[in-house]
C-alpha cells in the first residue's frame, strides 16, 4: 500500500531524525512530560459550561485533536484518549497551591525538553525544534502516538514505507532527486 500526502511527508521528515533507539525512547517520556508542563497551567483556566467544568488544557488538546485529525484518524482518536488522560493529570497537580503546581510545570517543561537535547545529541542530529520550533511543537505529540503504533507492530506497512523514503532520501543526497 503506498501512502500519499501531508502525513507521509510528516512522518518521513521526523522519522529521519529520530532513528536511534535512545532518542526514541527518550521522545517517548519527554514529549508527554513537555505536554504536562504546558498543561499544568492551562488548567489554571477553567470555566462551567452548562454544568461541565472545561479548562484551557481540555480545550488545546481538543484543538491538537482537530488538527490532527487532518493527518490520520486512527492516530487522532488515540491521541485524544492519551492527551485527556495527560490533561487530567495536569488539572490534579494544577489544583495543588501554585506555588507546587508551578514549580512542577517547569521542572516537567525543561526536564521534558532537556531530555530531548540528549536524545539528539545520542542520535547526532539536529533536532527539529530548532529548526522550525512551531511545527516541532505541534507535530511532536502527534509523532508519539505514531511512534508507539510501530512500538506496538501496528500498521506496519506505513513504518515500512517510511523506512523506505528515508533510505531513498538518504542514497540520493542533499541535492538528489
Amino acid at each position: 500500500m503506498t501512502h500519499d500526502g501531508k502525513l507521509m511527508d510528516m512522518l518521513t521528515g521526523y522519522a529521519a531524525a529520530h532513528q536511534h533507539p535512545f532518542n526514541i525512547f527518550v521522545h517517548m517520556l519527554g514529549i508527554p512530560t513537555i505536554m504536562l508542563g504546558v498543561l499544568i497551567p492551562l488548567t489554571w483556566a477553567e470555566a462551567n459550561v452548562a454544568g461541565v467544568d472545561i479548562n484551557l488544557a481540555q480545550l488545546t488538546m481538543l484543538g491538537f485533536f482537530v488538527f490532527y485529525l487532518t493527518l490520520d484518524r486512527v492516530f487522532a482518536i488515540v491521541f485524544l484518549v492519551l492527551a485527556m488522560l495527560v490533561a487530567e493529570l495536569a488539572a490534579v497537580i494544577g489544583a495543588l497551591p501554585v506555588g507546587t503546581s508551578g514549580t512542577v510545570a517547569v521542572l516537567a517543561f525543561a526536564g521534558g525538553y532537556a531530555a530531548q537535547f540528549v536524545g539528539h545529541a545520542v542520535e547526532k542530529s539536529m533536532p527539529v525544534l530548532v529548526k522550525h520550533p512551531i511545527q516541532a511543537n505541534l507535530a511532536a505529540p502527534f509523532f508519539t502516538v505514531v511512534e508507539l503504533f510501530k512500538l506496538l507492530g501496528l500498521r506496519d506497512d506505513l513504518f515500512n514505507e517510511v523506512q523506505s523514503r528515508i533510505v531513498t532520501a538518504r542514497e540520493d543526497g542533499p541535492g538528489g532527486a
